[in-house]
């Protein structure tokens, strides 16, 4: 039981972090570009 409790909170928390990535992709911001990609010189596009 205490496996699957475990295992259900770990998997939230990487769908909480794969849904922030997302959500900061579509607000055109990203890590490759220091998250800001207005002043990347076109990596993010």
């Amino acid at each position: 039981m205490g496996t699957l409790i475990t295992g259900l909170l770990l998997a939230g928390a990487v769908a909480l972090a794969i849904r922030s990535m997302v959500r900061d992709k579509k607000r055109g911001k990203s890590l490759q570009c220091g998250a800001d990609c207005s002043h990347c010189s076109g990596h993010c596009h």
